[in-house]
C-alpha cells in the first residue's frame, strides 16, 4: 500500500497435534455404558493393576494430572455400576480411562487471533507491554475451541512470545452457577417461552438466582400444576437449555495461561466457539472487564454469545438478547461514549451496522454504518475486532470478500465523539492473502479477531487462510494520514 510500510515481527504459531485434552468418551447407548463396565468388573484385582500400569504408562507423560480426569470420567458413569461391592481406586481409574479418550485441539488449524493487553503489567521495563493473544483452534469434526498465548511487545515494538506448555487442561463447570433474574426472563420472552407457567417459576425466584434454586422452583411449578401439557414440558426443556448456555467456568491459577483451553461446554455450541473478539473494557470508574464476543455453532445454527472475565482465570459465558443479536462478528467498543455501551456488528451478512445499548447483555436498533464500497469488499465486509481509540478518532480493522472468496483486511476511522460518522476508509487493502499465505484450511484468507495499539503503532496479529497465524507492525501516524484522505 502506497506510503505504509508493514513490519513482520518474526512470529508464527502454527498448530501442533501434540497437544491433546482428554474428553470424555462415552457411548449414548445406557447398555453399551453397562456393558464396558461388566467387561472392567469381570477383571481380578491384578488384572486390573496391570492394565492401569500399562495405559499410565503410555498416556500419563501427555497430560498433568490424567488421574483426576479418569476420576471425574468414572463419576460420570458411576450410576451404571451394578455391583454393590466397594471398587478399589485402581478399579475406579481403569473404568475412567474406558471412558476417556484424546482429543487434538490443533489438528486441523490454529488461527483468527485476538490480541489484548494482559490484566498483569507488574515487572515489566519501561516502554513494555505484557498480552495475551486468543486464537481459534480447530481439531477433528472441525469443532473449535478457544486457545491462549502470551508475551511481551518491547519498547522498540519487538514481540516476545512465550513457550506455550506443552499440556492443555480443560477448566472446571460451575456445578451451581448464578444467573441474573432480569437477563433470564428477557431471553425468555425473546424466544417466545413467556407464558403463565414460566411466569410463577420466575417469580418465585430472587433477583439473582442459582441452578439449584431453579431446579427446585420447576419441580415445585410441575407438582402444583398436575399433568404437563406438552407447552410447558416445551418451556420446561428450553428453560434447562438457557441455563445450560450461561455458565461458568474456572481455572487453578496453578495452570498457566498457554495451558488453558475453553472448549464447548453447552449444547448450542457443541460443534464450536468461533472467532472470539477479546476487548479490555474499561468502565467510568476504572475499573475493567474483558468481554468477548464469540459465535457459538451446533452444527447447524449460530447464536453470538458473550464471555466475561477479569482475570483469564475466572469466566462466565451468557446468552446475548434482543433483535439485534443475529449472525457473526459483534465487536464492542472499549468503553462507554455518552455513557452507553457501543458495538460494531453486521446483522444482514453484507453491511456494517453500529448498535447502542444501556447494557452489555441487550441490544436492538443496528444502524447503518457502511455499505461495501471497493471492489476487494464487493461480496461483503466486516469488522476484525474492537475499535482502537487514538486522538484522530476511532480505528477499526475491517475485513473484506469479494471475488473467489477472497478475504483481506482494511481499515476504516470514526469520529470520536459520534462514532456513526466514517471519516475515511482504505480504498485499497491493508494486508491480502499471498504466496504461501494464500494456501491453508480455507485458501485466500487473512483475519484478525482484534489488534492493539502501542508506543505508536499498530500490533496486528492476523490469520493465515484459516490454518496458522503471524503479527506484523505497522506505525499508526501512517495509516491514520491515509484514512483521513480516503
Amino acid at each position: 500500500m502506497r506510503s505504509l510500510k508493514i513490519y513482520p515481527a518474526g512470529v508464527t504459531f502454527r498448530p501442533d497435534n501434540a497437544r491433546v485434552l482428554i474428553r470424555p468418551f462415552i457411548p449414548a447407548d445406557p447398555a453399551r455404558v453397562v456393558n464396558i463396565i461388566g467387561r472392567a468388573l469381570a477383571l481380578t484385582e491384578e488384572e486390573t493393576e496391570e492394565h492401569l500400569a500399562a495405559v499410565t504408562d503410555e498416556f500419563a507423560g501427555r497430560h498433568s494430572d490424567i488421574r483426576a480426569t479418569w476420576r471425574r470420567h468414572f463419576e460420570r458413569v458411576k450410576p451404571h455400576v451394578f455391583s454393590s461391592r466397594p471398587l478399589s481406586e485402581t478399579r475406579q481409574l481403569y473404568i475412567g480411562a474406558l471412558f476417556s479418550g484424546e482429543y487434538s485441539l490443533e489438528s486441523a488449524a490454529l488461527f483468527n487471533p485476538s490480541m489484548v493487553p494482559h490484566p498483569d503489567q507488574s515487572g515489566l521495563a519501561e516502554g513494555e507491554l505484557r498480552f495475551i493473544l486468543s486464537l481459534r483452534a480447530t481439531g477433528e469434526g472441525h469443532i473449535s475451541s478457544i486457545e491462549f498465548r502470551s508475551g511481551i511487545i518491547r519498547a522498540d515494538h519487538t514481540v516476545m512470545v512465550d513457550e506455550p506448555s506443552r499440556f492443555v487442561s480443560a477448566p472446571e463447570l460451575n456445578p451451581n452457577p448464578t444467573y441474573r433474574k432480569r437477563i433470564f426472563l428477557h431471553k425468555l420472552m425473546e424466544m417466545g417461552f413467556e407464558n403463565d407457567w414460566s411466569t410463577e417459576v420466575m417469580k418465585s425466584l430472587g433477583g439473582s438466582f442459582t441452578l439449584s434454586e431453579l431446579e427446585a422452583a420447576m419441580q415445585r411449578a410441575a407438582q402444583e400444576s398436575g399433568p404437563m401439557p406438552r407447552e410447558i414440558q416445551r418451556t420446561m426443556e428450553c428453560v434447562r437449555w438457557l441455563a445450560e448456555s450461561n455458565y461458568e467456568i474456572h481455572f487453578s491459577p496453578s495452570v498457566s495461561i498457554t495451558e488453558r483451553i475453553i472448549f464447548p461446554v453447552s449444547s448450542n455450541e457443541s460443534n464450536g466457539m468461533e472467532d472470539a473478539r477479546f476487548v479490555r473494557f474499561v468502565e467510568e470508574d476504572g475499573s475493567a472487564i474483558y468481554y468477548a464476543t464469540y459465535t457459538a455453532y451446533n452444527g447447524r445454527a449460530i447464536l453470538p454469545q458473550l464471555l466475561e472475565t477479569t482475570d483469564f482465570l475466572n469466566f462466565r459465558a451468557v446468552t446475548l438478547n434482543g433483535r439485534a443479536v443475529q449472525n457473526k462478528g459483534m465487536a464492542f467498543f472499549p468503553r462507554r461514549i455518552q455513557g452507553r455501551y457501543l458495538m460494531i456488528s453486521r446483522q444482514d451478512d453484507e453491511n456494517l451496522f453500529l448498535m447502542s445499548s444501556d447494557n452489555p447483555h441487550f441490544w436492538s436498533d443496528p444502524k447503518l454504518l457502511r455499505k461495501p464500497g471497493e471492489a476487494w469488499e464487493s461480496v461483503k465486509i466486516g469488522n476484525c475486532g474492537s475499535p482502537l481509540e487514538t486522538e484522530a478518532g476511532w480505528l477499526v480493522i475491517t475485513h473484506g470478500v469479494g471475488a473467489m472468496r477472497k478475504y483481506c483486511i482494511g481499515a476504516m476511522l470514526l469520529d470520536l465523539e459520534d462514532p456513526s460518522k466514517v471519516i475515511g476508509h482504505l480504498k485499497e487493502p491493508l494486508l491480502s492473502p499471498k504466496g504461501s499465505e494464500r494456501e491453508g484450511y480455507v485458501p485466500n484468507v487473512v483475519y484478525t479477531c482484534g489488534a492493539l495499539l502501542h508506543r505508536g503503532r499498530l500490533i496486528l496479529p492476523y490469520g493465515l487462510s484459516d490454518t496458522a497465524c503471524t503479527i506484523v507492525t505497522l506505525e499508526l501516524d501512517d495509516l491514520l494520514a491515509l484514512l483521513k484522505v480516503c
